[in-house]
Parts: C-alpha cells; sequence; structure tokens
C-alpha cells in the first residue's frame, strides 16, 4: 500500500495509532475488518482497469483488501518506507522478497547466524533451482566483502539474530550491497521500527514476521515486506497474485491493532529483558549472556546507536556444563523446572517465552551448520514478556539454582 501524505511529519508514536486507509461512509473510529473475498466492480470497464493495474480499486481477496492495506500503510509509516506488503508469516515474506528479485544464476550473501528456516530456504530450497549462496560471519565486514561475486545481488541479514543476538553494521553492508551493484535487506524482526529503521541507515528492503512483535500477543500468523513503491509494485505484487502469499484480512486487523501498542511495549520489554540480562551474568550457573544491551556484548556500542540505545526484548544464555551432552541436559533440566514461564519457541509475546534453539528453531539445521552459528546445546533463549522482572528470575532459579 502506498505511503500516505496525510500522515507527513508525524512522531512514530502517532503514526502507530493514526496511519491506516481513510474512513468509511459510516465515520468508525476503530479501523473497520473487512471480511470478503472479492469485490463488486462499478462496470466492466473499470474492472478491466483494476484488473490490469490502470486504475486503483480492490479486486480480488488474494490480491488486496482494505484491512490489509490499513496495516502495510502503518507498518510502512513506521518503518519509513515508500510502501509495504503483508504476507501470511515471515518465512513467506522472505520467499516473496527471493521470488521477486532472484533467479538462477543470481547469488545472495547471508549472515550464518541467521533464524534457521532462512538458512534452510535460501541455502538449501532456492539451491534447487540454481540460486547460488553465501554464508558468512554477521560481524566481519571483511568477510561480506569477500563473499560478493559479479553475480551478487542481494545482501541479506537480521540484526539483532536469533538467538544470539549478533548485530550488524547496517550502513556497512549497505555500503558493501550498493558499491557491488547489489541490494540489501534487514530482517528487523527483533528490534522492530520502534528501535531501529534500518532503511534511515541505508537499508533497501525491510522483512518482519509479524507474528512477532507487531502482534505482540501471539495471536496470528503475519509477515510483511517494506520497500520503496516500484519495488512493491513492480517486484513482489507479480508474485503475491501468483503465489498467494496472502495476508488475511483478521490476522492484518490484529496486527494493525498490535501496532498501536509497539513502541511502549517494546520499551517495557526491552526494559525488563536488561534487568534478567544483568541477573543472570551474575549467576553462578550461566557462562554465558548474550544481550545487546549489556556493556559485555561485542557489540555492544553499535547496538546502541543503532536500536535507539537499547538492547530490546530477546536474549539468549549458555549453562556451564562439560561437552554438548551435559550440556543439553542442564538446559533440559532448567526448562522442565519452570512453572510460570511458557517453554515455547515464539517470540514477541507479552508473556516470557523460553526456548532450547539447538533442537527447536534450529533443530532442521546440521551440526555443522549449528556450531558455526554459535548454537550450543546449552543455550537457552527467553524472550522477555511484561511480567515483574523477579517473577521471571524466581521461575528460571528453580533450575538453574539445583543444577
Amino acid at each position: 500500500m502506498t505511503k500516505d501524505t496525510r500522515f507527513d511529519d508525524l512522531h512514530i508514536e502517532t503514526l502507530a495509532v493514526r496511519a491506516a486507509v481513510e474512513r468509511s461512509q459510516y465515520g468508525e473510529n476503530s479501523e473497520a475488518l473487512y471480511l470478503t473475498s472479492g469485490y463488486v466492480q462499478p462496470t466492466a470497464e473499470s474492472a478491466a482497469r483494476r484488473f490490469a493495474g490502470d486504475e486503483e480499486g480492490y479486486t480480488y481477496g488474494r490480491y488486496g483488501n482494505p484491512t490489509v492495506s490499513s496495516m502495510e500503510m502503518r507498518l510502512a509509516a513506521l518503518e519509513g518506507t515508500e510502501a509495504a506488503m503483508g504476507t501470511a508469516s515471515g518465512m513467506s515474506a522472505i520467499l516473496m522478497m527471493c521470488m521477486g528479485l532472484l533467479k538462477a544464476g543470481d547469488h545472495v550473501v547471508c549472515s550464518r547466524s541467521m533464524f534457521g528456516s532462512t538458512i534452510k530456504l535460501i541455502g538449501s530450497d532456492l539451491a534447487k533451482f540454481g540460486v547460488e549462496s553465501s554464508f558468512v560471519s554477521q560481524t566481519d565486514l571483511n568477510e561480506w566483502q569477500a563473499a560478493v561475486r559479479p553475480n551478487t545481488r542481494l545482501l541479506f541479514a537480521e540484526t539483532p539474530t536469533n538467538p544470539l543476538t549478533e548485530v550488524c553494521d547496517i550502513q556497512g553492508l549497505a555500503d558493501i550491497a550498493h558499491n557491488a551493484g547489489a541490494l540489501f535487506a534487514v530482517d528487523n524482526c527483533f528490534a522492530t521500527p520502534a528501535l531501529q529503521r534500518p532503511v534511515a541507515m541505508g537499508a533497501d528492503i525491510i522483512t518482519h514476521s509479524g507474528t512477532k512483535y507487531l502482534d505482540g500477543q501471539g495471536r496470528v500468523m503475519a509477515g510483511a515486506l517494506c520497500a520503496s513503491q516500484q519495488m512493491i509494485t513492480e517486484k513482489f505484487l507479480p508474485v503475491l497474485k501468483s503465489g498467494g502469499m496472502t495476508l488475511a484480512p483478521f490476522n492484518a486487523w490484529v496486527v494493525l491493532k498490535g501496532l498501536e501498542t509497539l513502541d511502549l511495549r517494546m520499551r517495557a520489554q526491552s526494559a525488563r529483558a536488561q534487568i534478567l540480562a544483568e541477573w543472570l551474568e551474575k549467576h553462578p550457573a550461566v557462562a554465558r549472556v548474550h544481550y545487546p544491551g549489556l556493556a559485555s556484548h561485542s557489540q555492544h556500542d553499535l547496538a546502541m546507536r543503532q536500536m535507539s540505545g537499547l538492547g530490546g526484548a530477546v536474549l539468549s544464555f549458555d549453562v556451564k556444563a562439560n561437552g554438548p551432552e551435559q550440556s543439553r541436559q542442564r538446559a533440559f533440566h532448567i526448562l522442565d523446572q519452570m512453572q510460570m514461564l511458557s517453554l515455547s519457541t515464539n517470540l514477541g509475546d507479552t508473556k516470557t517465552l523460553v526456548a532450547h534453539p539447538a533442537s527447536t528453531s534450529h533443530g532442521r539445521l546440521t551440526e555443522a551448520q549449528r556450531q558455526a552459528a554459535g548454537i550450543g546445546q546449552g543455550l537457552i533463549r527467553v524472550a522477555v514478556g511484561l511480567e515483574y522482572p523477579q517473577d521471571v528470575q524466581k521461575d528460571l532459579s528453580r533450575g538453574l539454582d539445583t543444577l
């Protein structure tokens, strides 16, 4: 959906509650939910022009919906892009990006610390169709530069990463991509536009899993791409029409409502994550805490510059152990002793969610891929919610204190 000039010069907190399609004739204050698969056309000639793309108007549910347009407009306003496109999930957004931009013989450079499903999609699934890929260190600009080839079309990173919270230099990678005639895409799922706007630092495309913080309460599946109007219209819309990665109107409406509290939630959850990270760093059973808000994080200064001075709401930690087998046993012990926190692989909920990445989100990777990404058997990821911080500490202590 195209950026609306009505919302120029408004602050992000205002955009989060005001950016949307115009009200209907009924004057609703809360954005309407349009549940329809088709649209009645005023004339046959108008229908022909709309299906050809020569006239504005909705034609079929797979191609667009006013509720979805509202979500797209609001997210684009928050990210500072001309347009956005909603999709059925975060992974479908990444698939749409790749299908819209790449062909057989093209090359992609990605961080090896990307989400496990992203690594599999780009490194394995797209390889079957002739798309080449290289996976490099998230943090080493020299490795990114060295991996660039004449056929490189896309550089893709998430920052911070899942689950080790590694941060990439957005401006540095944008410069590498653009100097090579390639595009640079950023998965902004962890930071969200409440903390970080990658386009302002040189990125061309933003991908989102709306399932996470954009919704914020673990209710629906959703995804999105944010980019220029030309890219959305010429590269991604044709893929949506043919491939059907369509975002359901109800899910779009839920995310639209979630965006209204995004800034408040991200700041509150980041503050709680900071408290938890500092507590875990002092616990005798913890070997290391991964969290950008800690001064011990190797990219703390860069993260604070890029993420509005906050570390985000996700952290991970390694338990102390001797070898992979004991590490797994100890991690499972901590998870099984929890009485309040949710053992769940999702993130972005108001409830704190705890997971074991090596056996869940990164379970489909080979052991070599997991080791390359730094995902050990003793690693536990915590997506911090809105509970009272000491209650979260108490629940984790049940396992940590009894190892």
